[in-house]
């Protein structure tokens, strides 16, 4: 008796981009399963390229989380849109993330405009469903990005909320994507550097408690991590460019200080499956986002991968 045929399997990669706040991050945790990027609620949380690995019976898609598309007025956010079009260009498809409670207005159009230069095959997401009461209010906003850009499809979805929509997503992105073999094992999720996770579980605290001017002035790097079987010690300095900013995060008898470490070590501890010793300190370096030396140190830092064994 003859077997039967082996089901198609499809690889490919996906490039997540949109406009800020749009809910890309939201949405990479939601397609992989796990927390990869972090999230709070400002503009440009995300500053480089995430990548996350959904793996399933039919199909594994490399999906690469990107910046928010913005007008770039400094040397660290110009990094960060070169980064955005090296992470989508030559990619076998592009997730474009759209807020479907906000109107789509001309930054938006110049956003899908730097997606539609790459040639890429584009899917929208229509994120945020969740917070349309009326579902019948969709389908005129649907039609509206149907008239502004050649998607392939429109998917209305709720990153935050996950289940059926994302599903549903992921079975779209898979149709369009080439027939290929896996790249990765099944169990596979990210190539970030774990110093790279928890500088970034370290930001998002920062970002979600402290005042408005800290979040785009900070920056987070590991300096020194030992690890033992039962636990990991890690000092990381938090770099801002003024010496306000350093009060702030320091905060009155060191609280705030206090509680960024405490709710990271918490986020920390999840992904390391060991006791988190942290220590935190903060360093002024006036005009850092500015200076390429300092940039391209800060790259290195942040994502160097050496480990101590204690």
């Amino acid at each position: 008796m003859a077997k039967p045929p082996k089901a198609e399997h499809r690889f490919g990669h996906v490039g997540i981009a949109g406009r800020p706040n749009a809910g890309k991050s939201t949405l990479l945790n939601s397609l992989v399963g796990a927390k990869l990027a972090i999230v709070a609620p400002r503009p440009q949380t995300t500053r480089t390229v995430i990548q996350g690995v959904t793996t399933r019976p039919n199909a594994q898609i490399v999906f690469v989380d990107t910046p928010g598309i913005h007008e770039s007025d400094n040397s660290f956010n110009r990094r960060m849109m070169q980064t955005v079009r090296q992470a989508i260009e030559g990619r076998d498809l592009i997730l474009y993330v759209v807020d479907a409670t906000l109107p789509c207005d001309e930054q938006e159009l110049r956003a899908m405009d730097a997606v539609r230069k790459t040639g890429t095959p584009v899917i929208c997401a229509l994120n945020k469903i969740d917070k349309i009461k009326d579902k019948r209010d969709l389908l005129p906003i649907m039609q509206k990005y149907a008239e502004v850009f050649t998607f392939k499809e429109i998917v209305p979805i709720s990153a935050r909320k996950g289940g059926v929509s994302i599903e549903a997503l992921i079975e779209t992105i898979v149709r369009q994507l080439p027939l290929g073999p896996a790249l990765y094992p099944e169990d596979y999720l990210t190539d970030q550097p774990m110093r790279f996770l928890v500088a970034e579980l370290v930001r998002e605290q920062i970002l979600r408690l402290t005042s408005q001017e800290v979040p785009h002035a900070v920056a987070v790097v590991v300096e020194k991590w030992e690890e033992s079987e039962k636990l990991v010690r890690i000092n990381a300095s938090i770099i801002v460019e003024r010496p306000g900013q350093k009060k702030i995060i320091i905060g009155q008898g060191g609280q705030m200080i206090k509680e960024i470490g405490t709710r990271a070590r918490v986020e920390i501890e999840k992904w390391t499956e060991r006791k988190v010793f942290l220590e935190l300190f903060v360093k002024v370096v006036p005009g850092w986002r500015d200076k390429a030396e300092f940039l391209r140190e800060l790259d290195w830092r942040m994502v160097a991968s050496t480990t101590t064994t204690a």
